[in-house]
């Protein structure tokens, strides 16, 4: 079966007010249906942009062709987080320590170590005659960390490279001062439309580039989107509605921390996407009606069993103020058996010839019945298994589950008016920096 399944059954909200709560976002849904790239929710009509899926392909294609050993992503939070959570979700955190044809490195932080590391590196790679790939992702085309990053890296190409210019894809809004200078250096540059914020890009060429030059399937997570899509809009009733329905109402509850508890190392990146998804979509200081509200649901992230050893006291019993919702997956990539140690069986009895996903199953189920017998109200998301379908899938659902969200709380869930006070800071810093 490869159709995501949805459980609410320990929400510990009733049907009646949850059918009410489902009422008020027949007009959303109804939005949702028209949205084309002239509309806030622009990002539902990427999936039908035949056009720009097969320009991104064609540019995949074409520098492949230069045998790249490294991707260097240069970019920061919308820019880089969902590339992020589907290469790792789908081809492994430790992806970069497997024998593979290219790898990957992130360079979305100022911070100097982290970037000497990235350039030695790529200093060795470029040194052994090998070739690297470098792209910029930018919406604006002026964030401050993404242009350092990028004058720093692109610095080292060209001491390496005459034809530089081949070796760099620019990812920006047409017309943007990186446009323009992308233009002018003669660069490969694909378009981010203007309607689609950051957060909602994964399925632009911000992820769809990269991602396929590393060999993922886009097709395939294009399609799982669309089936989520469908699927969310065909009925109010939906994955994506009720999961925002619930947050929602235990969230007027007081119960204002959500937290999206993944049973698999590997979707810890989906976590940090969706940390930035919901806080930045949902986190306002006015609603749409210009009311002072100080909106805000704060998301966290935990990996099962890893933070079970670490945050399970506080969730069990700590304040009621979490709701939680559980991902995990039918099965996993690989199967290991556990062997038969005399002498280990006396420690942990009935694990012994089984598989760890016997054990992970079993942690996961004792947690949910340990959930419900301290009425810790939670949702599931059970995926099919960590391909491409099954990725495409989840992020569509969470999409529509912010926007909905947003809906009901009355807050513009496509802007970020207030990420723009410490960027003005900064730049000020700069410039009188620059005049002393």
């Amino acid at each position: 079966m490869d159709e995501l399944v949805y459980s609410y059954t320990n929400s510990l909200i009733s049907k009646e007010e949850l059918e009410e709560t489902l009422s008020k976002l027949q007009d959303e849904n109804q939005k949702m249906r028209k949205a084309d790239y002239n509309d806030e929710r622009a990002s539902l009509h990427l999936l039908d942009d035949i056009e720009m899926i097969e320009r991104v392909k064609t540019l995949i294609e074409e520098k492949k062709k230069l045998n790249p050993r490294y991707l260097v992503v240069i970019g920061i939070g919308g820019s880089n987080l969902g590339t992020i959570a589907v290469q790792e979700a789908i081809l492994g955190k430790l992806y970069n320590l497997l024998e593979n044809d290219i790898k990957i490195l992130y360079a979305d932080t100022v911070d100097s170590d982290n970037i000497s590391n990235i350039l030695a590196i790529l200093k060795l790679v470029l040194e052994r005659g090998e070739n690297i790939l470098i792209n910029i992702i930018s919406k604006s085309g002026r964030t401050t960390e993404t242009i350092a990053n990028s004058e720093v890296i692109l610095d080292l190409l060209k001491k390496y490279k005459e034809d530089y210019n081949q070796y760099i894809v620019t990812t920006t809004q047409r017309d943007s001062k990186l446009w323009r200078i992308s233009e002018e250096y003669k660069l490969n540059t694909l378009e981010i439309p203007k309607m689609v914020g950051g957060r909602y890009s994964i399925f632009s060429p911000v992820g769809l580039f990269p991602l396929g030059i590393l060999g993922i399937d886009i097709d395939r997570l294009v399609e799982g989107a669309r089936r989520m899509r469908e699927r969310c809009l065909d009925s109010i009733e939906n994955p994506a509605s009720i999961n925002a329905s619930l947050v929602y109402l235990h969230n007027e509850r007081n119960r204002n921390i959500h937290d999206l508890f993944l049973f698999n190392s590997d979707l810890e990146g989906v976590g940090k996407w969706y940390r930035q998804l919901l806080a930045e979509s949902i986190g306002k200081e006015l609603d749409r009606d210009g009311r002072q509200v100080f909106s805000g649901i704060t998301p966290t992230v935990s990996i099962g069993s890893t933070d079970l050893h670490s945050m399970a006291q506080l969730y069990l019993a700590g304040p009621y103020d979490k709701f939680t919702t559980f991902v995990s997956t039918m099965k996993p990539n690989n199967s290991i058996d556990i062997p038969v140690f005399n002498g280990f069986n006396r420690l942990v009895y009935g694990i012994q010839g089984g598989g760890l996903e016997d054990v992970m199953k079993a942690i996961l189920e004792g947690v949910k019945k340990a959930f419900e017998k301290k009425l810790r109200p939670y949702s599931e998301i059970i995926l099919p298994d960590k391909r491409e379908y099954s990725i495409g899938q989840l992020l569509q659902m969470e999409m529509l589950e912010v926007m909905y969200l947003g809906a009901l709380l009355n807050v513009n869930p496509f802007d970020q008016p207030n990420v723009e006070d410490y960027k003005i800071e900064t730049r000020k810093i700069l410039e009188a920096t620059m005049r002393r």
